[in-house]
Order: structure tokens, then C-alpha cells, then sequence
């Protein structure tokens, strides 16, 4: 129904945006790919090297970059269908395979950028992190908001169209979708907010053992020296007899 339903295409978008690269990037594909194909000893590329080879250029580490991973995500949504984009995606076959792609990968990015594991830009600090997730997710709100609210459809000579005897009528069908983009586009999100909590706690946790073992050893080392330092006064005392 994605292409008579405007809700059933905005469920399908916010799992291609959301709920796909919140599962695919914690599998680590990069680094799975890199460790499960074999290097060539040819000197040929296969797969594994111009995988390696397109996620190191510096396109690639840009478009990585949080905050331009994070623009790219919120901004991919007011472009899309806003524009003669969202026409081209509906009408099109290639549009539409173009849509697919590209939400995944903006979604991969900005996932990536969050949580990932796999190779990339230097990430920023959980606090950063967790803003900039609060951030997007506000404008994820506020463009649910407006298709609740609004009362132009988009792409009225398609969806308003279709001569539908059942069901909602398709400006009620958009608002319905403006809906999902608002609270079930919300859920993945509000995951990745607890994934990122989870991680900074671990992270605090790992720093605070490492900063243990290197007081443990700063303390024997301590130790050492003043017990040498008492065999020398005592060496001298004896000496001096």
C-alpha cells in the first residue's frame, strides 16, 4: 500500500531511516567484511578493498562527520518531500530505488556516527552525542508535527488520486503519517538514546578500573622506591661505623 497509502510509505521510510541502520550498525558490516573476506595477494580489488578503500577516502570521512551525518539525516526529510524529489521517488522505479538507498545510508551514517563501531571520523564525547541525538530528534518532531497539522496534501494528483471508497480520506492519511514520522519514527530513536546512555556508563566504568590500575602501579612503584631509599640510609649508617 506504499504507493496508494501515504502512511503505509512514511512506516515504510522511518524503517528504512530508523529502525535499518539501528540493527544493521551495531553488526559492525565493515569491520564483519574486512575479517570474514580474504585479502587479495594479487594485487587486484575485490570487494573487501574497495570497501576499505571508499569508507577511508575523504568523501566518505566528511559525509561520516557527525554533525554533517546528522544534517544530512534531518534535512534529507524536508527535501524529500518538499521538493519535485518526493514526485520523482513516487513515480519513478528509479526514484524510488534511489529513496531506498539513500535513507539507509543517511540513516547508517548518522546511526554510525552515534554508536558504531565500524572504522571512521574521530566521534564525539557522550554528551555531544546524546545533544545531538536530542537535536534530531526534535526536528523529527516538529516535521511530524506539520504533517499533522497541515491541511495542503502533498502530491495531490497522486494520493488524492486514487478514487478510494475505504478508509481514511488522503489528507486524514497524511496526517496519519505525519504521526508516524512523530511517535513510531520516535521508537528507534529512543533506543538509540538508551544504547548511547549504556555506553557512556561502560565507558565511565572502563576509565575508572584503567585509572585504578594505573594508581595500583604508580602506588608499588612508590612503595619500592622508598623501601630503597631506606636500604640506602640504612647502608650508609653501617658504612659509617
Amino acid at each position: 500500500y506504499e504507493q496508494y497509502l501515504f502512511s503505509a510509505h512514511m512506516l515504510a521510510h522511518m524503517l528504512l531511516t530508523m529502525g535499518v541502520p539501528v540493527l544493521l550498525v551495531p553488526g559492525a558490516p565493515v569491520t564483519l567484511l574486512a575479517r570474514a573476506v580474504a585479502k587479495r595477494q594479487d594485487d587486484s580489488r575485490g570487494v573487501r578493498e574497495w570497501v576499505l578503500w571508499a569508507v577511508h577516502t575523504k568523501y566518505a570521512q566528511f559525509l561520516s562527520h557527525p554533525i554533517v551525518a546528522a544534517l544530512l539525516f534531518a534535512s534529507s526529510l524536508v527535501v524529500f518531500y518538499f521538493t519535485p524529489i518526493f514526485n520523482w521517488a513516487t513515480r519513478e522505479h528509479v526514484g524510488h530505488e534511489w529513496m531506498i538507498v539513500h535513507f539507509v545510508i543517511t540513516g547508517y551514517l548518522f546511526v554510525q556516527a552515534l554508536i558504531g563501531v565500524d572504522p571512521g571520523p574521530k566521534r564525539f564525547g557522550y554528551p555531544q552525542r546524546l545533544i545531538l541525538l536530542i537535536a534530531t530528534l526534535a526536528f523529527h518532531a516538529f516535521f511530524g508535527l506539520a504533517l499533522m497539522t497541515g491541511d495542503t496534501l502533498l502530491l495531490a494528483d497522486w494520493f488524492g488520486a486514487m478514487g478510494r471508497t475505504w478508509g481514511a480520506t488522503p489528507l486524514q492519511d497524511q496526517q496519519a503519517g505525519g504521526a508516524i514520522a512523530w511517535g513510531i519514527g520516535e521508537l528507534p530513536t529512543a533506543a538509540l538514546t538508551i544504547i548511547v546512555a549504556i555506553q557512556w556508563a561502560r565507558s565511565d566504568e572502563r576509565d575508572a578500573k584503567r585509572l585504578d590500575r594505573a594508581s595500583d602501579r604508580s602506588g608499588n612503584e612508590d612503595l619500592s622506591e622508598y623501601n630503597r631509599m631506606l636500604e640506602r640510609l640504612a647502608q650508609r649508617k653501617e658504612d659509617s661505623r
